[in-house]
């Protein structure tokens, strides 16, 4: 045979839950975007069609609803792991499973009345994860994307390599704007270990990396990049890696000489946001002694 099957696997992609516990007149919301992907046995369906050790993609989809419903939704990681333990250990043909989770943060309208079941989407960022398990060793991924931030000051640029092509000016006092894309993997990869907090370790992750986003003074993003990674590392036990996807966000002074007006006076200034060409900085920060393992690619994930 001149070829051979490579890598595979299998799934059913994108399954909405929304999950609403009702405590009297207090609701929560649960709202999930969850992709299952199977490996394992798989040859005979790949080279003469034969679906012997194929769990359908239709089974795995009404997997993830029925748990929703009989296991509940603790965290995204959580489900994630339910999920992955499931289909590894009840399918002898499933070696490894892979399951992908966006989750939508929901925020409480607070209105008179009794009545605690309104809700408006929160508009920050989309909390993310990533479960993968062979059915002995666990990897955890979680992160989060469309953070969008900004300095509207301490953020300096200058001192760069210069040649005939260069026409950017140096700065001096510059804004500095991006929007996080992150990811991190946690240390906890068996059960024998004790088991992270995922709620409370994203919101510390988030916090520390805002933290360090303010607290930079910046004479570059990369400088500012790193100062979130090493705070998250520093800070958090359970974190052993973390990757950065970050564009520049250029804000650009507006010229407004041929109006009269001088920009950038000391009652403030106009810029104009340019959403591309962008700056793409991206990098990943480790704990000492650790191996990447995050792809280069955080699409991939």
């Amino acid at each position: 045979m001149p070829t051979i099957l490579g890598q595979n696997q299998y799934g059913k992609a994108e399954n909405r839950v929304v999950k609403i516990t009702r405590d009297g007149a207090t609701h929560h919301i649960k709202d999930l975007n969850v992709s299952v992907a199977l490996s394992g046995d798989m040859d005979d369906v790949h080279y003469n069609g034969s679906n012997a050790n194929v769990l359908p993609t239709d089974t795995t989809k009404n997997t993830v609803y029925a748990f929703a419903k009989e296991h509940g939704i603790e965290s995204a990681e959580q489900f994630g792991v339910h999920l992955a333990r499931h289909f590894v250990t009840s399918q002898e043909p499933i070696h490894r499973a892979r399951i992908r989770i966006e989750e939508y943060a929901w925020e409480r309208i607070e209105a008179s009345g009794e009545a605690r079941h309104s809700f408006v989407r929160k508009g920050q960022e989309t909390r993310l994860t990533q479960v993968t398990y062979d059915g002995a060793h666990w990897e955890v991924v979680s992160g989060l994307k469309d953070l969008t931030v900004m300095n509207s000051t301490d953020s300096e640029f200058w001192g760069y390599v210069k040649d005939r092509y260069t026409t950017l000016k140096e700065a001096y006092d510059r804004i500095l704007a991006t929007s996080v894309s992150a990811r991190w993997r946690f240390n906890w990869t068996d059960d024998a270990q004790e088991m992270p907090d995922w709620d409370a370790s994203y919101a510390r992750v988030k916090q520390h990396m805002l933290r360090a986003f303010a607290e930079t003074y910046s004479l570059s993003l990369q400088q500012t990049l790193y100062q979130m990674g090493s705070r998250v590392i520093e800070e958090c036990a359970e974190v052993d890696e973390i990757r950065f996807s970050l564009p520049n966000s250029h804000h650009f002074l507006v010229d407004l000489e041929p109006f009269g007006l001088k920009n950038d006076t000391p009652d403030g200034a106009v810029y104009f946001a340019s959403d591309r060409p962008y700056g793409l900085i991206e990098a990943t920060v480790l704990r000492d002694g650790c191996e990447a393992r995050i792809p280069v690619d955080l699409t991939n994930l």
